[in-house]
């Protein structure tokens, strides 16, 4: 992928999730709620979980699970979460690891750390603190967290080597990488992948199962697994066509049909798990 195409893909998704932290205000405050919903808008939190957090930072959650379930977080962590977006994953994770522990939320969209940030005020939760800019290039020192978490957000990024080398940097020896992530169980063809809409619908950015886990493998990683979650069928294909029809114009030789039909049945979220070597 050439740095333009790169550059192309951090802008369409930043532009995409701007619009999502300003609709998820206007959702909590009775206005439109634009783009803050949508097939992988829907997470997978207990009630007992969120009734104390700001009503803005459920609207603005865009996973596809819960990796604070996944992690498995203990009192004193140090925990950091690539694309941290509205803010839940680390208000949920800064209350788990208590006052001795500390959660790091990492987003390159101003917009959604503008919102994290007045959603963090909100919560009163003071052992948090949210970082501008790109999980390609993580502004944090080596071996300096615990956890890396993330909720739908690496399939995002167009250089995968560099956010998982990444990661592996800013771990501790014996540190965990647990996220949730969209995974492909087969590839997708060139011309759907080349889709600006799919990537920022968390589709024709996400590696395929065994790649993914080779790219883990290559950075460092061991114990690597990937858990399917749920698989996106035909009708969650429809669902997502309709969301991606008010924002895509597809090109004339690419039939939405054929599209759909490809996806249906190649799509997962899942979890994925790593760890950095003691």
């Amino acid at each position: 992928m050439t740095t333009s195409e790169s550059d192309q893909i951090h802008a369409a998704v930043r532009d995409r999730y701007a619009d999502a932290a300003r609709a998820a205000t206007d959702a909590s405050s009775g206005g439109p709620s634009g783009t803050a919903s949508g097939l992988f808008g829907s997470t997978l939190y207990e009630d007992t979980d969120t009734e104390d957090l700001p009503a803005d930072a459920i609207t603005a959650s865009l996973g596809c699970g819960n990796p604070t379930m996944l992690a498995d977080l203990q009192p004193g962590d140090m925990v950091l979460d690539l694309g941290s977006g509205g803010g839940i994953d680390v208000l949920l994770s800064a209350r788990r690891v208590g006052p001795t522990g500390r959660a790091y939320g990492l987003d390159m969209t101003p917009e959604m750390l503008a919102l994290a940030r007045k959603n963090q005020g909100e919560a009163g939760v003071t052992n948090a603190e949210f970082l501008l800019g790109t999980i390609e290039d993580i502004p944090l020192p080596d071996a300096s967290v615990d956890v890396v978490i993330s909720n739908c957000v690496v399939n995002l990024s167009p250089d995968k080597d560099a956010v998982v080398r990444e990661a592996f940097r800013v771990l501790k020896p014996g540190g965990r990488l647990a996220i949730s992530d969209i995974v492909l169980r087969r590839s997708l063809s060139e011309s759907t992948r080349k889709l600006i809409g799919l990537w920022t619908g968390c589709v024709a950015g996400a590696l395929v199962d065994e790649d993914y886990q080779a790219k883990l493998r290559a950075a460092g990683f061991e114990n690597v697994s990937i858990e399917p979650t749920k698989i996106y069928g035909d009708d969650d294909i429809s669902a997502l066509a309709v969301e991606l029809s008010v924002e895509l114009e597809l090109p004339e030789d690419l039939d939405r049909d054929a599209v759909q039909a490809e996806l249906s049945g190649s799509i997962m979220s899942a979890f994925v798990r790593g760890q950095k070597p003691e």
